[in-house]
């Protein structure tokens, strides 16, 4: 019964009609539902318009906001509101903060108390351009152009292919006329289709096989990733909300391929800081708690467990900035191995299920050398037993094992200015060789394989091409086109994404990536976007297809990417550099490499603009204030402006981390770093900014708080500037809509036309 009241509150219906008035009611009105001992919140919302009354219903649990509703009556003091086609009607009684009633659908009737609450919006309301400024602002780009915005960032019609363990179907996304990415599920014999998951107003965030006849996939709200999880048999019954916890984020730890009625999970139900597993069934939702994270002081921060699901070891974060691994030789107590600092890399890539020995395992560590390296490690003996593989200029990362040949070792992988796969078994170095030989030149990754290995997806991109899936029958050694993503987009129009080197002004190596337009190719000076990446610690550019950097390009502006100090891949020295010099050396070494392409005569000098997101956000507005001569104009993407406020309003589940946090940034508590935080901290320094900025937020991001954004919008305009500020109020930490993101792109692509145009320095006034 709760199963069905669930369901059809998460039916969306469509048109509303409402024939009556009143405004006292107006607002948002929470409860909850009491159901066989269980609590489904709701609220409802009212408005009025004209003399119509307004409702629409939000269902907290399971995501589901905005839900319509084709009647809204209210006569005296008493209120009527119908979804039909959901079958529900809800009577009560309304007083100034309370309504009494009854909420009934279909045969079930449950008393429902509603409180009259403020329904919040994120930020300030009054600061986002209206849609009309923003229209206007992506006018700016005027030209006709070969490709529109929509050929780089519209959703493939088809993506996310997926084989199910025993190869008897193949799922994937598809979307529709409205845009909504739904899973289909094929069947590979007779042909068959069948739409298994259905996306509503939440976006499907991720899905994936659980065994041969059902689905898992995750949602969250609005992008607050706080996400939950949900099954669903593969023909679109048995629908399961597993993880029906408001304010509560999950995370997949083992999908457990021998057990076929349960997954691994964390969540932070019992205390949102930290993180506890749960085994649970994929059927009925029943959940086995498996550990207690009980010492908020010194959380757990990871869990180690192996194939079969059995708890290992764990990693506990101690006084906030070092890390003790446990382990259990015994498979019940738990000892430390290890007492790290959070800076050492320690971590258990898989256990070698190919010996008998239990406690062998495949180990990625830095505590011998500066890059990190794979070893075979003796965990209960607490000792290598060999160096596997590693690379003198690289961080290594990634390896390959094949269950259907018991859990032979197939491939090491690392990324330097490509990524690069070294195949170790034999069966995998035919297929590499197989593949590289009708592929050369692309890059390459087994997307998908069945259980025993007789069928493969492979995924084939390079700079030039988004993407297309291969499938491989290894019987009959065919392979055959399933998928292009991109097929509007043409090879020979896109442009080359080139690795480049160069030495920062303390005389540190560094990398990156160029991408030039044709004009660029001529011979001719052309804009450059700068584009400092996301993070920042630990996250570096790749090279391989990159839409943004060929809608610039489409444009006739090149992109700058450089891997600056603190990027990941190349090593612990270079990392750590980088820790205390955010918005110092880092923007440094951002700034060295302007200097590097301006030098190589690829670019205009007079024409350099700024963007980025997250960090890349705030290196935006860093750049604006450090160099404020060096950029004609910045957008700034979910980035932070204030580095004070943004440690203040850090997730929940951040804080344990807060103290590392502050050894990577800054700590305010020390006196000479509060005086850099300040000196970084963009919103103290909006004296020094010159150029234009375009602002882009999205009001439930949980990492960089939309105040950050709000701050430096409402300090520059409070000195008169113009600046254009997109807000979309269903977006997180970046835009996950397929019209959100499009929206953004063109106002962006309009800015850059606008001031590349225009003679430096610019005013913000119009």
């Amino acid at each position: 019964m709760t199963n069905r009241i669930i369901g059809l509150l998460l039916i969306i219906i469509l048109g509303s009609f409402t024939p009556s008035l009143a405004q006292s009611i107006e607002g948002t009105w929470k409860g909850d539902l009491e159901v066989q001992g269980m609590k489904i919140p709701l609220a409802f919302n009212f408005s009025t318009e004209g003399e119509s009354l307004i409702a629409t219903i939000d269902s907290p649990s399971q995501g589901a906001t905005g839900i319509p509703t084709d009647e809204a009556i209210m006569i005296g003091d008493s209120v009527s509101v119908k979804a039909s086609k959901l079958g529900i009607h809800f009577t009560a009684k309304v007083g100034d903060e309370k309504m009494e009633g009854t909420f009934n659908q279909g045969a079930v009737s449950v008393p429902l108390i509603l409180i009259k609450s403020e329904k919040t919006i994120p930020g300030d309301p009054s600061l986002p351009s209206t849609e009309e400024e923003l229209k206007q602002l992506a006018n700016w780009d005027k030209k006709t152009y070969k490709y529109g915005v929509a050929d780089f960032f519209a959703r493939p019609k088809a993506r996310s292919f997926r084989f199910s363990p025993d190869g008897k179907y193949l799922s994937y996304r598809e979307k529709d006329e409205n845009s909504k990415n739904h899973i289909y599920v094929k069947n590979l014999e007779t042909g068959d289709v069948n739409r298994a998951i259905e996306e509503k107003e939440e976006l499907i965030r991720g899905y994936f096989w659980a065994n041969n006849g059902r689905l898992l996939y995750t949602m969250d709200k609005g992008g607050n990733e706080n996400y939950q999880l949900f099954a669903v048999n593969i023909d679109g019954s048995g629908l399961k909300a597993l993880t029906p916890y408001d304010n509560v984020r999950t995370s997949i730890v083992e999908e457990l391929k021998e057990d076929k009625d349960h997954v691994l999970i964390t969540m932070n139900k019992n205390n949102p800081q930290i993180f506890e597993p749960y085994k649970i069934n994929i059927n009925t939702g029943d959940l086995e708690q498996l550990y207690a994270n009980d010492d908020a002081q010194n959380p757990i921060m990871n869990y180690l467990f192996d194939k079969d699901g059995k708890l290992r070891g764990f990693a506990r974060l101690k006084d906030g900035v070092n890390i003790l691994f446990y382990y259990s030789k015994d498979g019940s107590n738990f000892e430390v191995l290890k007492d790290l600092n959070w800076k050492d890399s320690f971590g258990v890539m898989s256990f070698n299920y190919a010996t008998e020995y239990p406690h062998d395992a495949y180990v990625l560590t830095n505590l011998t050398n500066d890059k990190a390296e794979i070893v075979l490690y003796d965990i209960a003996q607490d000792k290598v037993i060999k160096s596997l593989f590693s690379n003198k200029n690289y961080d290594v990362g990634g390896m390959h094992l094949s269950r259907k040949r018991n859990y032979e070792l197939d491939y090491f992988s690392y990324e330097g200015d490509k990524q690069t796969i070294v195949p170790v078994s034999n069966t995998y170095k035919k297929l590499h060789k197989k593949i590289t030989d009708k592929f050369p030149g692309y890059n390459y990754s087994v997307a998908d394989a069945t259980d025993d290995e007789s069928k493969l997806l492979i995924f084939v991109q390079s700079d030039k091409l988004y993407g297309t899936y291969y499938s491989y029958d290894v019987n009959s050694d065919q392979f055959e086109v399933l998928y292009n993503l991109m097929p509007q987009l043409k090879e020979e129009d896109m442009a080359e994404m080139k690795p480049i080197t160069f030495t920062s002004r303390d005389g540190k190596t560094l990398h990156g990536y160029i991408t030039l337009p044709k004009e660029a190719i001529n011979g001719k000076k052309v804009p450059l976007i700068v584009n400092p990446h996301g993070g920042p610690q630990g996250i570096r550019d790749s090279w391989g297809f990159n839409p943004e950097t060929q809608l610039f390009a489409s444009r006739g502006y090149a992109t700058l990417q450089v891997n600056f100090r603190i990027s990941g891949g190349y090593g612990r020295e270079f990392l750590e550099s980088g820790f205390k010099q955010i918005g110092r050396k880092a923007m440094d070494d951002v700034e060295d490499g302007v200097k590097y392409v301006i030098e190589q005569g690829w670019v205009d000098k007079d024409n350099v603009a700024i963007y980025g997101g997250s960090h890349g956000g705030y290196a935006v507005l860093r750049g604006l204030t450090k160099t404020p001569d060096l950029y004609k104009c910045g957008v700034d993407y979910v980035g932070v402006s204030n580095i004070f406020t943004f440690m203040n309003t850090i997730p929940a589940y951040w804080k344990p981390y807060l103290s590392i946090i502050k050894e990577i940034w800054y700590d305010e508590s020390i006196p000479e770093e509060k005086e850099i935080m300040t000196e970084v901290s963009p919103v103290f320094n909006i004296d020094k900014i010159k150029a234009p900025l375009f602002v882009a937020q999205g009001a439930n991001d949980p990492r960089v708080n939309i105040d950050e954004s709000d701050q430096i919008v409402k300090a520059l305009r409070a000195k008169g500037f113009d600046v254009p500020y997109m807000v979309k109020y269903d977006e997180g930490h970046g835009f996950g809509k397929e019209e959100n993101s499009l929206d953004l792109y063109r106002s962006m692509m309009g800015f850059f036309a606008k001031h590349f145009s225009e003679p430096f320095p610019n005013s913000f006034k119009d």
